[in-house]
């Protein structure tokens, strides 16, 4: 063990739940809103998770309950 904290993170809730993926080379910054966006036959689902510390001291990020903003318009219409 090197004693550094872990550079992985676990998703709980929604479509990524139970995956654990690498964090990168930058450091994470709790707070951080992840966006996932499903695109399949049906309509597009997106869905964010919010990144913080598990009691264990391990990265996760977990299923946000923020609503989404409205979409962007280019202001023709």
């Amino acid at each position: 063990m090197t004693g550094r904290p872990s550079r992985s993170v676990r998703f709980f809730g929604g479509p990524l739940d139970g995956r654990v993926q690498e964090l990168g080379d930058t450091e994470p910054v709790e707070g951080t809103v992840l966006k996932h966006v499903h695109l399949h036959d049906g309509p597009k689902i997106e869905t964010r998770y919010e990144l913080g510390r598990a009691e264990d001291d391990c990265w996760e990020f977990r299923l946000s309950s923020a609503p989404l903003p409205e979409p962007e318009t280019d202001g023709v219409g």
